[in-house]
């Protein structure tokens, strides 16, 4: 990335200079110099002809020794670029949506078996998750879409499926080997699968739990840890499925585990978890926009969540991750429909709403990184703020 300036440092030694960061030992030299945070510029990226061109000249430097940050080199995106997308997202909408409707009736029908006490075959998570992976590396923009448009009263069955595919994503962007990345993502849909036993007057609760009926509810990643664990899909699934709720300090439940008991990809659990909850409708409480969400899990950094694993999921995402509602400086109003990893705050929109105006508009994608648009983002905002119906929009203007 390239760094404006320091905003933290520690001790004597001085980093002057904006510049190129780009390797490992680049970060370590900063930290051996002191250095706690920077400030960075995200439309800055490594490849245009005016970088290349000045980046030579351009270093940043600290006593005793500086270290020159070399030009960046030509790689292959395909092979290299997690970002790399096989098929647009036009083409991977609808299998994308088949998936996802094909996950809720999964879950649907193995809650229902779970509550009638039938015995569970939950072998067919295992083609769930592969399948979703295949999409997440096709195009992640597609099901990332999908999962963002939520339904308030299907909570229990989208929540699951939604923290499968973000955290499919982030395992992507951390290159992990393909068969953990399934063993995460099974284990993120069956995560919740415990809630089974908590009374749905409970779970459907319009107010604030007592404390005896708070206790029930954190019993459910114990229930869903005794049942992955008889289905034996693996050890990474059965520790996501009963740790999601653990905290890095000790503090989480049920079992009351702390940092060195938690694995990586327990971690990464808990952050998308967390964010999906937060962001999503209750019946309890409003969901918040992925910003706020984004605020309030680094509150919690380091006592709760892994920072660095924190800033690799809003990084893989977005700020303003693909699926959310946006009002642009123009008034105009639309859903993030397409990411740009190159420069990460001028994604695609697609508009349909003047919010000045209060009338809906010619649908059409918006290209905010194109040299002839003039407009860029504001906020994100909730659909109630201007009374619109995402759900329908979504169905009749982006599915295919």
């Amino acid at each position: 990335m390239f760094v404006v300036g320091v905003t933290k440092q520690t001790g004597h030694i001085k980093v002057k200079n904006q510049g190129w960061v780009k390797t490992q030992d680049g970060i370590q030299h900063l930290l051996k110099s002191g250095v706690m945070a920077v400030e960075i510029d995200p439309d800055k990226t490594l490849g245009s002809p005016q970088e290349e061109s000045t980046q030579a000249n351009e270093q940043i430097t600290s006593a005793p020794t500086p270290e020159p940050i070399s030009p960046p080199k030509e790689v292959s995106r395909k092979a290299h670029d997690p970002w790399h997308k096989s098929t647009s997202i036009e083409n991977e909408l609808d299998k994308a949506n088949e998936l996802y409707q094909q996950a809720k009736a999964l879950q649907k029908k193995t809650f229902s078996a779970l509550k009638q006490g039938k015995l569970l075959d939950l072998s067919p998570f295992q083609d769930t998750a592969s399948s979703l992976i295949d999409s997440v590396f096709r195009n992640q923009d597609a099901l990332a879409c999908i999962a963002q448009i939520k339904e308030k009263d299907a909570y229990l069955l989208e929540h699951s499926i939604n923290v499968a595919i973000l955290v499919s994503i982030l395992a992507k962007h951390l290159s992990l080997d393909r068969h953990i990345i399934e063993q995460i993502t099974i284990g993120a849909l069956l995560h919740d699968i415990g809630m089974v036993q908590v009374p749905d007057e409970i779970l459907q609760k319009p107010s604030a739990l007592s404390p005896e009926e708070y206790e029930q509810v954190k019993q459910h990643a114990r229930y869903s840890y005794s049942i992955v664990s008889d289905a034996k899909l693996g050890d990474i699934a059965t520790e996501i499925a009963g740790f999601h709720h653990e905290r890095l300090d000790g503090s989480g439940y049920p079992f009351a585990k702390s940092a060195d008991e938690l694995s990586q990809y327990v971690r990464m659990v808990t952050i998308v978890d967390s964010y999906d909850a937060i962001t999503s409708e209750r019946v309890f409480k409003n969901g918040k926009t992925p910003v706020a969400a984004f605020k309030i899990l680094r509150e919690h950094v380091p006592h709760h969540y892994d920072e660095s694993l924190l800033n690799a999921f809003i990084h893989c995402i977005g700020v303003f991750p693909v699926g959310t509602l946006v009002k642009l400086k123009s008034q105009r109003v639309g859903i993030i429909s397409q990411s740009n990893p190159d420069t990460p705050l001028q994604p695609v929109v697609k508009v349909f709403y003047h919010a000045k105006n209060m009338h809906y508009t010619e649908v059409r994608d918006i290209d905010l990184s194109s040299k002839r648009v003039e407009d860029e983002i504001e906020a994100a905002i909730k659909p109630e703020e201007f009374s619109l119906n995402l759900m329908k929009f979504f169905k009749h203007s982006m599915l295919p």
